[in-house]
């Protein structure tokens, strides 16, 4: 399955040379051969993309912090062409551990994985043929329902939308959950809230084929609001800021659904924000790291994948809506989420993680 990182793509792509060099707060290169070295290779969006790249370097800060023992560095991919380099010169380094932040990234680091099996490499939204290639997924279908069912019983036009940054498994796995849970929504209410944006039965939908401009994720969510939804969840990096950053200057006409980070820590647009599709990527990167440097080996069948039953999605907490969700809507969104994590409600989508 070829899927991205760059669902995540967001805001800054930093200045880090795509041939290697990290910024000068990533000390631990070089500390000598005892230390445990954790090389992160972004994706595009590079490190400050309040999103995906970011919380994949959290994890790896939180390993070190547990463990003193363990070094940590990146470097910041400007384009799909440094992947392959950038990975090279972290096998060339001798990094203990080599991560690739992303599906996108799935084809550079299955080659350069394949000529260097003793080298151990972990990935972001990927599960690649190699054995030495731990595989970190995300079935945030799981959590994208609670989202839907949640919307759905917020709107007040009876209208929401979604949109994606590109018609790629990592990104249209939110939005068939989203729409999976209003129509749960609809089937438990015996409402007709509709989904604009993306249609499950056909996998169609409105993309702004674009991960880091604002305008484009803006022009999107600018046509699904003239249409009449009120709730909006960009799947699109740093695209779906410039919908986060309208709805709040809209003053409550419409508000929103982030994905990947809790958009309250992530974004400044908190106002607008009523929860967000976690993926827990930092807890993810944080066990596998501290499994290896522990000497632990890391399988990759079946490597990690997150749930709502271990906590790996979640729906962040409410924020600035927490007194504006009804008490009742709360109590379902919690008995929801108990029902998909014991099984008795199922949630699928052609995208989840195999």
């Amino acid at each position: 399955m070829r899927i991205a990182s760059v669902l995540a793509v967001g805001g800054l792509v930093l200045s880090a040379a795509a041939c290697g060099e990290a910024p000068e707060e990533n000390n631990g290169a070089g500390d000598g051969g005892k230390k445990y070295s954790a090389c992160m290779v972004t994706d595009v969006g590079g490190i400050d993309d309040k999103s995906f790249n970011t919380s994949a370097w959290q994890g790896l800060e939180a390993a070190k912090s547990e463990n003193s023992n363990i070094d940590i560095k990146y470097v910041a991919s400007k384009a799909e062409a440094d992947y392959e380099p950038n990975l090279t010169q972290y096998v060339n380094q001798k990094c203990d551990f080599i991560l690739a932040v992303g599906g996108l990234m799935g084809d550079a680091t299955s080659k350069i994985a394949k000529a260097n099996p003793n080298q151990q490499f972990g990935i972001v939204d990927a599960k690649l043929p190699e054995s030495n290639v731990y595989p970190m997924q995300f079935d945030t279908a799981q959590a994208g329902f609670l989202a839907g069912y949640l919307a759905a019983g917020m709107s007040k036009s009876g209208t929401v939308g979604t949109y994606g940054g590109m018609k790629i498994p990592p990104v249209t796995i939110f939005m068939d959950g989203y729409v999976d849970g209003v129509a749960h929504y609809n089937k438990t209410k015996n409402k007709t809230v509709k989904v604009l944006g993306w249609d499950k039965a056909t996998q169609n939908g409105s993309f702004t084929n674009d991960f880091v401009k604002q305008d484009e994720g803006k022009k999107v969510s600018d046509a699904l609001v003239a249409q009449g939804a009120d709730i909006i969840m960009p799947v699109a990096g740093g695209a779906g800021l410039g919908t986060t950053g309208a709805a709040k200057a809209s003053g409550g006409k419409y508000n929103t659904i982030w994905v990947d980070v809790d958009g309250c820590e992530s974004t400044p647009d908190c106002p607008a924000i009523i929860t967000t599709v976690v993926k827990n990527i930092p807890d993810a990167v944080k066990e596998a790291v501290l499994k290896a440097a522990g000497g632990e080996k890391l399988s990759a069948n079946p490597g990690f994948l997150g749930t709502l039953a271990n906590n790996g999605v979640s729906l962040a907490p409410y924020h600035e809506f927490d007194s504006k969700v009804p008490a009742e809507l709360k109590a379902e969104v919690d008995k929801l989420k108990a029902d998909i994590a014991a099984g008795t409600v199922t949630v699928t989508s052609k995208a989840q993680p195999k």
